[in-house]
């Protein structure tokens, strides 16, 4: 069997490439690999210090394309909202969403700016609202959304009398509910695509185990 890799990774040379959560771990090295292939990759983050890092980073690699850093917090709906919109203002179109970004198991409970369980709000309604915002754009580009869910999410349940895991949050199952949603949206968007005639491809990718800062 063969395992698929960077080397498999066709010429993207003039597609434009979208990651989030780019600045270390997968985010990071799927940016690295679709710069290496040609795409011009625009990385987001919430930490300016660590996006000017990763820029380094790929930009010291052999890469044929070209890379930007744009700076918002996925657990902000308002910096999402006006990220999203500086993207739109700045770019015509966007052919690969990854939707990379995550907070794993946390063992209190916390909340978004917004008020909503942190990973939930943050793996699941920010990429939601992100992806909505940039809808125009991945139509233009008739656009790959890769939304990077887990095999954690087979085992979990959307509880919807505590979706936000108000009266009994247990990390384990808040992350498997919000995996599991990232399936759900990724079923539900190529749905409305199918639809709508957006002519998007959605996938759900479950990245294995990795030596990265998530845990």
């Amino acid at each position: 069997m063969h395992v698929l890799g960077a080397a498999d990774v066709p010429d993207l040379c003039g597609r434009a490439a979208l990651v989030t959560g780019a600045t270390s771990g997968i985010g990071l090295e799927t940016a690295r690999v679709l710069a290496r292939a040609g795409a011009h990759v625009l990385l987001t983050g919430r930490n300016a210090e660590k996006g000017a890092a990763a820029m380094r980073d790929i930009a010291a690699s052999d890469t044929r394309g070209t890379i930007e850093y744009e700076a918002f917090d996925m657990a902000d709906l308002a910096a999402i909202a006006a990220g999203a919109a500086r993207i739109t203002a700045t770019h015509e179109r966007i052919d690969i969403l990854v939707n990379n970004a995550g907070v794993m198991m946390p063992p209190k409970r916390k909340t978004t700016a917004d008020g909503f369980e942190l990973q939930f709000g943050t793996n699941h309604l920010g990429h939601f609202a992100l992806t909505a915002r940039l809808l125009p754009l991945l139509q233009r580009g008739r656009a790959r959304v890769v939304n990077v869910s887990s095999n954690a999410a087979r085992p979990g349940a959307m509880n919807f009398d505590d979706l936000q895991g108000e009266k009994d949050y247990a990390p384990w199952r808040a992350y498997s509910q919000s995996k599991l949603a990232n399936l759900l949206f990724s079923r539900k968007l190529q749905q409305l695509s199918d639809a709508s005639g957006w002519d998007l491809t959605v996938v759900a990718a479950h990245p294995g185990l990795s030596a990265t800062g998530l845990v």
